[in-house]
């Protein structure tokens, strides 16, 4: 299966890192927390991952393509050009960047890759948190539900707009509430090629109408998670993300193992 990434926003309230590099190449524990992500995933024998940039979308590019070079200990013959690589930590992935434009809405970004994706349902999440979510048991939900999407309802503070459920069935969507913890949309997502047919155009917000229209039907499934999981909104979450990845025990990279 495939695994989409969203990593063309401007990462406003992170701008002290992000007027250098695009939020989800911002490094914690010394490597993007986009590659972060993709350990989550790689764990659970995902090697396929479209990532939908934007901003600053060549960092991204640069990034995977001097991927091997960067990850590997290498001899330079500088009278013949040649190159010996001795040892790689470099890793049987495939990724695609697509450009998916500076101002495109997060549905937008899903309908621009919409012809990479085939008929098979594929993963979806956004370049800016990690969480030790149980990936494969997900996908064994989304299958046993049959719904065109499913999605990780998480526990978070009332910063966050709610999701309204019935069993394991998300039925609309509440607005931001305060004090006791609620489910929220959190990210890692199945999502069935299907629903993308909801998507108007560049400037629809997967979050809103899509999601909304498909929790109507009865569509969206929810996988309950109540283990770590965190976004990188601000540079406080950046600096405690980077405070869990020094004090090596990274709850989000239980198997794969992590290199710079």
């Amino acid at each position: 299966m495939k695994a989409v990434i969203l990593a063309g926003g401007l990462g406003t309230r992170i701008s002290e890192e992000t007027s250098l590099v695009p939020k989800p190449m911002v490094e914690i524990g010394g490597l993007p927390i986009l590659f972060h992500i993709m350990c989550i995933y790689a764990q659970h024998g995902v090697q396929d991952f479209i990532v939908c940039a934007g901003f600053k979308q060549h960092i991204i590019k640069d990034y995977f393509y001097n991927f091997h070079r960067n990850h590997s200990d290498i001899t330079y013959d500088l009278m013949t050009g040649n190159i010996e690589v001795h040892c790689s930590n470099s890793k049987p992935w495939s990724v695609t960047v697509i450009d998916t434009g500076l101002n495109t809405m997060t549905g937008g970004r899903l309908k621009r890759v919409r012809h990479l994706l085939g008929a098979e349902s594929f993963f979806m999440t956004y370049g800016d948190g990690v969480a030790d979510v149980d990936i494969s048991t997900s996908l064994e939900l989304h299958k046993k539900n049959g719904t065109l999407v499913t999605a990780t309802a998480v526990k978070a503070p009332g910063r966050f707009g709610d999701f309204c459920m019935n069993g394991d069935r998300v039925t609309g969507f509440a607005e931001k509430s305060e004090g006791e913890k609620h489910r929220i949309n959190g990210g890692f997502f199945v999502i069935d090629p299907k629903a993308l047919d909801l998507i108007e155009n560049d400037d629809t917000i997967w979050e809103q109408e899509p999601m909304r229209h498909l929790a109507k039907l009865g569509e969206i499934s929810a996988f309950l998670h109540d283990g770590f999981w965190q976004p990188m909104d601000t540079l406080r979450d950046k600096r405690y993300l980077d405070d869990i990845c020094k004090s090596g025990n990274i709850p989000w990279l239980s198997k794969e193992r992590i290199t710079q």
